[in-house]
């Protein structure tokens, strides 16, 4: 799957950019704070129907001052042509179209143009809290499994009318039970879907943690929930009570948590600056690999400043990473030219540099675009 050409329209600091990529590598340059950073969030927008940054406020991405915003993407999708626009108007319903045509349910657009997004932001998976961790989980398994989705969608609501219902202070046993019905039966798939994930995705994480890392640390991901120990039923049951005290659910999955491991250590509270870098990073760059494992089409990947904070080995092995042949369109923003030269040098295929200042974007003399 490749993006061929990208229209921005009032999205963050840009206020228009309309753009053509290249099938393989695009490099944005550009000092701190000028946008190299939206252009990917547009690309991962398209993909997501939401910004990377975790926000309530849908509207916090159009450009200040202005009435709306608008993105347009163009591409090629397993052979055949594809365009994705996306439409935000403050106090409005966000409008999301494929080929013109308007989805009635954004969740049937999640998998359809798989994208991994590389981020400083990364840091609050390892020092965020749970919630950020299940967020994690839920955008890559939801890539690849519309059930799993649509039972957390279903889960979610269904933990909302139960809140509403102790917030109200009824106490009704069979009101209780039919809720909770519903939430187990939904929660059941999520949590076994999580560990399959799990199970599935930790060696391709340590693999590519030791490609970046080296060798001499050992990692692992430990998944921690209440279905682990106990049915949802009688976790809901047995916490009732309680929960009409506290005023909210305080049992599954919705708490569920990854445990991020260095050395049997939690990686929270031991990791280095530059082996949390390392750490995302690698869980990044094992996202992708277990995404295209299980899609028909092969991801986009955007990094955006994965250089910071690392020492020069973990450098010139990220460089041997993002320069192999295993990735498909990568996006990649630095301010500084020469890990980006040297990463085209490397890469052999086609490219395509672009200067990004005060949110305008235009190519540079000399880049390639084939």
């Amino acid at each position: 799957m490749t993006l061929n050409t990208a229209t921005i329209v009032n999205f963050k600091n840009i206020a228009e950019a309309r753009l053509e990529f290249s099938p393989k590598l695009n490099c944005l340059i550009g000092n701190n704070g000028q946008g190299k950073t939206n252009v990917l969030d547009a690309i991962y927008y398209l993909s997501m129907c939401r910004s990377f940054a975790a926000t309530t406020d849908n509207s916090a991405v159009i450009k200040h001052g202005e009435p709306y915003m608008m993105l347009q993407g163009n591409y090629t999708r397993q052979e055949t042509p594809l365009e994705i626009s996306i439409a935000l108007q403050p106090g409005k319903r966000k409008v999301v179209r494929r080929d013109g045509k308007e989805y009635q349910r954004l969740s049937q657009h999640i998998g359809l143009l798989p994208v991994v997004m590389v981020s400083p932001m990364d840091w609050d998976l390892v020092r965020g809290s749970g919630e950020e961790r299940r967020r994690f989980m839920d955008l890559i398994i939801s890539q690849n499994d519309s059930e799993y989705l649509d039972a957390l969608i279903r889960y979610n609501k269904a933990v909302e009318q139960r809140n509403a219902m102790i917030k109200k202070e009824m106490r009704d046993p069979l009101l209780y039970e039919t809720v909770e019905q519903a939430m187990a039966m939904h929660a059941t798939l999520v949590h076994d879907r999580r560990q399959q994930w799990v199970e599935q995705f930790q060696p391709i994480f340590m693999h590519y943690y030791n490609a970046v890392a080296g060798d001499g640390e050992t990692v692992s991901l430990h998944y921690k929930s209440h279905l682990n120990d106990d049915s949802m039923l009688n976790h809901l049951a047995s916490t009732r009570e309680r929960d009409l005290i506290i005023g909210y659910t305080t049992r599954g999955i919705h708490r569920d948590d990854l445990e991020l491991m260095l050395d049997g250590y939690p990686m929270r509270r031991t990791g280095s600056q530059g082996q949390c870098k390392t750490y995302t990073i690698a869980l990044r760059f094992a996202q992708f690999d277990f995404l295209k494992r299980g899609n028909a089409t092969i991801p986009i990947l955007l990094l955006d400043d994965i250089f910071d904070k690392l020492d020069a080995s973990r450098v010139e092995r990220i460089v041997d990473v993002v320069s192999s042949d295993r990735f498909g369109q990568i996006f990649i923003t630095d301010t500084n030219r020469t890990h980006l030269d040297e990463i085209v040098a490397r890469h052999g295929g086609g490219h395509c540099l672009m200067h990004v200042e005060n949110g305008n974007v235009t190519p540079i003399k000399g880049g390639e675009t084939s």
